[in-house]
């Protein structure tokens, strides 16, 4: 019976990697077209700002700005608007196929798992090196999306250190901080990967993600925290970023474990990273020096300082 069953799953798994790969195929060929648009809308809105500029260089030649000027300015700069609201729509849809691509990217991952087919860019835990782990971390934080919103919109939750929504359930394959204890007993904050969640019982189950594949803990909604799945920018929402001397949990550089930590220093650029300073009893402050952590890997800690 259980071994029909792990047929039907594995079958299950081969058909989504099959109808991923086609859905994939098929958004792939729609970005290069609005990237190929966004080309066009480039090209034909370079005329008008190039006559822009001549009109200007007339007006400081002839030393007047007369109602004529006025008008014509007026009326480039209107479409010129027109123009760079119409690349930014395209631009807009780009980065939606992106993010549908990237879903299911994570989608076929997971149906690979299943069915126990890997690929030379991620292979199984149990023979991953400990170096490959950490590049497919760093990789991570790097491709994690930057929101961009339209003017006058409010960061969504998960975006930079907005929390999430009261009622957001982690999806299976979703990368979270979670509470575990540890062989000696003692309790740590690690790397993990959603597996499924139960509605039931209000718990997740998720696997340690420096493991073997053995390590799956069975956690209450309290110890698990969904990750960032956006990066904030610094330059127009700085309000979705964790201001200096908050207190955090901080993915410790090249371990999968998170800490204490306060931050020294938030993002200034959309790819910088946060600069923190982890709790650490070794230095006569308490803590160690600034070290950087990408937004990918920081966020709120449920517990108190400790005095």
């Amino acid at each position: 019976m259980r071994r029909a069953l792990r047929g039907r799953c594995t079958v299950a798994a081969a058909m989504a990697l099959v109808s991923a790969d086609s859905r994939i195929a098929e958004l792939l060929a729609e970005l290069q077209r609005l990237l190929g648009h966004t080309q066009e809308e480039r090209s034909r809105s370079e005329h008008n700002l190039i006559n822009i500029q001549k009109t200007h260089e007339r007006m400081q030649t002839e030393n007047k700005i007369s109602p004529y000027y006025r008008t014509k300015l007026r009326g480039l700069y209107t479409t010129a608007k027109a123009d760079a609201e119409a690349e930014c729509n395209i631009l807009r849809k780009a980065l939606d196929k992106i993010a549908e691509i990237k879903s299911l990217l994570e989608e076929r991952r997971i149906a690979a798992k299943i069915a126990g087919i890997y690929s030379d860019a991620e292979p199984p835990r149990k023979t991953m090196r400990r170096g490959v782990l950490m590049t497919l971390l760093q990789q991570s934080a790097m491709t994690l999306p930057l929101w961009i919103g339209k003017p006058g919109d409010k960061p969504p939750p998960l975006c930079g250190a907005m929390p999430a929504a009261g009622d957001y359930v982690a999806k299976p394959g979703d990368k979270v901080a979670a509470r575990v204890k540890a062989v000696d007993g003692d309790e740590q904050w690690i790397l993990a990967e959603v597996v499924s969640y139960s509605h039931a019982a209000n718990k997740y189950e998720v696997d340690d993600i420096d493991e073997e594949g053995k390590e799956r803990h069975t956690l209450s909604r309290r110890r698990v925290i969904p990750l960032p799945q956006w990066k904030a920018n610094p330059e127009t929402d700085p309000e979705a970023l964790f201001q200096r001397e908050q207190l955090v949990l901080a993915l410790y550089p090249q371990t999968t474990c998170f800490y204490r930590a306060l931050i020294h220093a938030p993002p200034q650029r959309p790819q910088d990273d946060y600069s923190v300073l982890f709790e650490d009893t070794s230095y006569a402050d308490g803590y160690s020096p600034p070290l950087n952590v990408a937004q990918r890997y920081v966020v709120a800690c449920k517990e108190t300082k400790k005095k």
